[in-house]
């Protein structure tokens, strides 16, 4: 009888497990749709031609590309992460000073932000910060209406095991759809400036994704943290490279100071003829 009793209270323990694991689920769930519906339309594709040219060849190549950017503001500032829209600087900063020696040159000759209702905005780069591995662009017209905007004003610390919210656009073959994704903080690097490192089990998000902790405040944006790669010959590249997620202050400061974009060449009407002119 004992036996049994001890059964029935194991049986009832799981059960209890089992609800609570699914409350924790269904709470997630739950603020992760709120966060997702709330900022959702502040995620955009931004798409880009990148012409590459290798010492030596005698043509540049060019490469269409589609990434994630988060907007910052109703204006249209928009981040990315500078890795992804210019490889060429993460390559720089992990050669150091053997970079010289195989220099590819890289130009972003066209840029567009992709917005849901199928509007294409022409976009240019207004600052690079190649420490923070940030790109921010502007709309080259001024947007018809005010954009969606994440909220710089609410954001949020980090701690190790934190479960943040990321957002990002998905690729065309997947109609651009917007996604949430669940992951969670595996550490926290103090120096030589504070970041985050999201689990390796990333699902769904990308460089230039937002991320946001549970009380719907952003966290940071996920971009890529590279050092140089020292040991010659035997140097290991993937030592030096790892996403991180860069926190929402950093990104405000940087963004105080990029400039407006400088736009489409103006066009100047052709000078009207005099009535003495033949």
């Amino acid at each position: 009888m004992r036996f049994k009793l001890n059964i029935t209270h194991l049986a009832a323990a799981m059960a209890l497990a089992g609800l609570a694991s699914s409350s924790r689920a269904d709470e997630l769930a739950e603020k992760g749709r709120d966060i997702f519906k709330k900022n959702q339309h502040a995620v955009v594709t931004v798409q880009e031609v990148l012409k590459v040219s290798a010492p030596g060849a005698s043509r540049a190549n060019e490469a269409k590309q589609e990434l994630t950017g988060t907007v910052l503001d109703p204006s249209g500032l928009t981040v990315l992460a500078l890795s992804a829209c210019d490889p060429s600087e993460m390559y720089q900063r992990m050669l150091g000073s053997d970079a010289s020696r195989g220099r590819v040159e890289t130009e972003i000759s066209d840029m567009k932000i992709l917005l849901d209702d199928g509007t294409e905005m022409p976009a240019e780069i207004v600052l690079r910060d190649k420490d923070l591995d940030l790109a921010f662009i502007r709309p080259k017209a001024k947007p018809a209406t005010p954009m969606a905007s994440v909220d710089m004003s609410k954001t949020s610390p980090a701690q190790v095991l934190d479960q943040v919210v990321t957002l990002n656009r998905l690729n065309s073959a997947a109609g651009r759809a917007y996604s949430a994704s669940a992951e969670r903080i595996s550490a926290v690097v103090q120096k030589p400036r504070t970041f985050y490192i999201p689990d390796s089990n990333m699902t769904s998000t990308t460089l230039g994704s937002p991320a946001f902790a549970m009380d719907g405040k952003l966290v940071g944006v996920v971009v890529m943290r590279a050092v140089n790669s020292k040991g010659g010959a035997t140097r290991n590249y993937r030592d030096s490279l790892t996403t991180i997620i860069l926190p929402a202050d950093d990104i405000t400061k940087a963004a105080a100071q990029a400039p407006e974009a400088k736009g489409e060449p103006e066009k100047k009407d052709a000078p009207k003829e005099t009535k003495d002119a033949k």
